[in-house]
C-alpha cells in the first residue's frame, strides 16, 4: 500500500505523513512547495499542484490511499478541480480516500462520492493550531487580540484529526462515514488564553476586539471580504456541532481525544522563541 498525502506540509497533513511514517507505512508527501517539507526518514516527498491534476500522474502512480484537502494552498479557495482529481484517483488505482472538509461545501466531495471509492469525509470543527496565529503578538507584547469573548468552542488538536485519517486510511469500516469531530472540551478564547499561560510559563493578555476591528484585521492581512465575513460570522456565532463535544475521536482511536493543554505544551516554544 501507498499512501499520498496531499497538503502534506499543513498541520494536519504533516501529522498524517508522520503518524503513517511512525506506523511503517509507504508515505507519499504530496505538497506544492517540496522546499519546505521535512518529512521523516523513509517518507517519498513529490511536488504537484491539485489546481493542475493534469500535472499530477506521476505523484498517483502507484497510489493505493489517498488523503486530499478542498482548498487551493494558501489562497484558501475552494478546488475546483474535484472531478479530474477523483478521475485521476481511480484511474490510478486508489481504492480508499479521506477528504479534510473545510467548511465549504465544494466540487471534490461531490466527485469522490461519486467516484467508486471508499470514502470518508472528516469533518473537524475550529483547529487547536489556528491559536498559531497569537504567537507573534505573544511573543512581542504577551497579549492576544481576539472577538466574541463568550463564545465557546471544542477545538480539536491537529494531530487527533491525522490519527481518524489514518484510521479511515488503512482500516476497513469506515466507508460511507462523515466524521464530525471535536476536542474534549468547549473553551472561550480567554480559557484558551489561560491555559497557553500556563503551557509557557508566562502571562498573556486577552484583549477583546468588537466585529469590525475583527473583519479589519483579516481585510489587512489580504483575505477577500467574502471569506473574512464567513469567518467573523463563523466565530460570532458557531453551529452547534463547534461546542458540542463528539466522541469520534475516541471512538475511532480507541483513546481520548487531546486536550488543549495537551497541544499548549506541545506548541509552547512557538510562543516562547
Amino acid at each position: 500500500m501507498t499512501i499520498l498525502v496531499a497538503g502534506a506540509t499543513g498541520n494536519v497533513g504533516r501529522e498524517l505523513v508522520a503518524r503513517l511514517a511512525a506506523e511503517g507505512r509507504r508515505v507519499r508527501a504530496l505538497t506544492r512547495d517540496p522546499s519546505r517539507a521535512v518529512p521523516p526518514e523513509g517518507v517519498e516527498v513529490v511536488g504537484g499542484d491539485l489546481t493542475r491534476p493534469d500535472g499530477l500522474a506521476a505523484a498517483f502512480d502507484g497510489v493505493t490511499a489517498l488523503h486530499l484537502i478542498t482548498l487551493s494552498g494558501e489562497e484558501g479557495t475552494p478546488l475546483r478541480t474535484g472531478p479530474e482529481i477523483a478521475a485521476l484517483a481511480e484511474r490510478s488505482g486508489v481504492e480508499r480516500v479521506t477528504v479534510l472538509w473545510s467548511g465549504f461545501s465544494g466540487g471534490v466531495e461531490a466527485a469522490v462520492e461519486a467516484s467508486g471509492m471508499e470514502w470518508t469525509m472528516l469533518q473537524p470543527q475550529e483547529f487547536m493550531s489556528n491559536a498559531l496565529t497569537w504567537a507573534d503578538s505573544v511573543r512581542r507584547d504577551g497579549t492576544v487580540r481576539e472577538a466574541f469573548p463568550e463564545v465557546r468552542s471544542a477545538v480539536i488538536d491537529e494531530a487527533d484529526i491525522a490519527a481518524v485519517a489514518a484510521k479511515a486510511l488503512t482500516e476497513p469500516g469506515h466507508h460511507g462515514r462523515r466524521y464530525t469531530m471535536t476536542g474534549p472540551e468547549p473553551l472561550t478564547v480567554p480559557d484558551r488564553v489561560r491555559i497557553l499561560s500556563e503551557a509557557v510559563g508566562r502571562p498573556i493578555r486577552f484583549v477583546e476586539l468588537d466585529r469590525g476591528q475583527a473583519l479589519r484585521r483579516l481585510l489587512d492581512e489580504g483575505v477577500d471580504r467574502e471569506n473574512a465575513e464567513f469567518v467573523v460570522g463563523w466565530h460570532a456565532d458557531p453551529p452547534p456541532e463547534a461546542y458540542t463535544v463528539s466522541p469520534t475521536v475516541a471512538r475511532v482511536t480507541g483513546r481520548p481525544a487531546n486536550r488543549f493543554a495537551d497541544w499548549a505544551a506541545r506548541h509552547a516554544a512557538a510562543f516562547t522563541g
